[in-house]
């Protein structure tokens, strides 16, 4: 794909996701989803946009900087919009307390990091926007929005003791050990418009119905857009809940009146 249009979805099996997935999502019969990916396309692809359905705890884990990825390869900074959480659902943003990396490395080791983590009450409207190098882990009973620069580089501290790999050394040598500044998590009024977040990497916004000039000013140029109710139609095609797509100029894409849509757009490109 070089101009506008749908992106392909691609199911994720992961061992916490779920049998069951709320609509419009469906799982495949015996398969654990715990992530459902837009495959980034050209001209939007610094980004990725998925949904995370949790059932069991993540991994403690951790992604490097632009400048700290192995060559070649970009960094990951990433934010999380809470669609519906349970009761007792949690998040694990930063620390409770500063500790150095010998401190980290232990507690990785015997399982205790997960109780410095600071673990934050999770419900709907909920948003956290996450640098790199933050550790974090995220909860059991969430469904959630993930927007982030384009990169599968996780590197994981601590898992529960499943039999899947560890990255100690790669990890603490790009975690901060340091509590997660508040002013990069707020709770959103999802009946109402919202700035989400402006840089450094990446912009994005919440559009309840539809967008304002000033919004459309902004987005010059290729966006990302996800409608989380209702659809937007642009250039012959209509992109769905549940589904994401590429406009290659916001301003002539038609909007749902009653619609609820996240758009996002890359502000830089590390050459690759």
């Amino acid at each position: 794909m070089s101009s506008g249009g749908l992106l392909p979805t691609t199911m994720v099996e992961k061992v916490w996701g779920r049998t069951s997935l709320p609509a419009p999502f469906a799982a495949p019969d015996g398969k654990r989803i715990g992530e459902i990916w837009f495959d980034p396309a050209p001209p939007c692809e610094g980004l990725l946009a998925k949904y995370l359905f949790t059932s069991e705890k993540l991994s403690v884990q951790v992604h490097p900087s632009d400048a700290d990825a192995p060559a070649g390869m970009r960094g990951k900074e990433e934010c999380w919009l809470v669609l519906d959480a349970d009761e007792d659902a949690r998040l694990a943003i930063g620390f409770k307390e500063p500790i150095d990396t010998e401190t980290m490395r232990v507690a990785a080791l015997d399982g205790s990091i997960e109780h410095m983590l600071d673990w934050h009450s999770a419900k709907r409207g909920d948003f956290f926007y996450l640098p790199a190098g933050t550790v974090h882990a995220i909860g059991p009973g969430l469904s959630l929005v993930e927007i982030q620069q384009n990169s599968d580089i996780t590197y994981r501290l601590f898992d529960y003791g499943r039999p899947r790999d560890l990255h100690l050394d790669r990890a603490l040598a790009v975690a901060e050990g340091a509590p997660h500044d508040p002013a990069l998590r707020r709770v959103i009024n999802l009946e109402q418009t919202a700035e989400l977040v402006d840089g450094p990497h990446f912009q994005l916004d919440y559009i309840v119905g539809v967008p304002t000039d000033d919004l459309l000013a902004r987005y010059d140029g290729a966006s990302l857009v996800m409608p989380l109710e209702g659809a937007v139609k642009a250039e012959g095609t209509e992109i769905a809940a549940g589904e994401c797509g590429i406009v290659c100029t916001l301003a002539e894409a038609v909007f749902s009146d009653q619609g609820a849509t996240l758009i996002a757009q890359s502000l830089n490109l590390p050459p690759e």
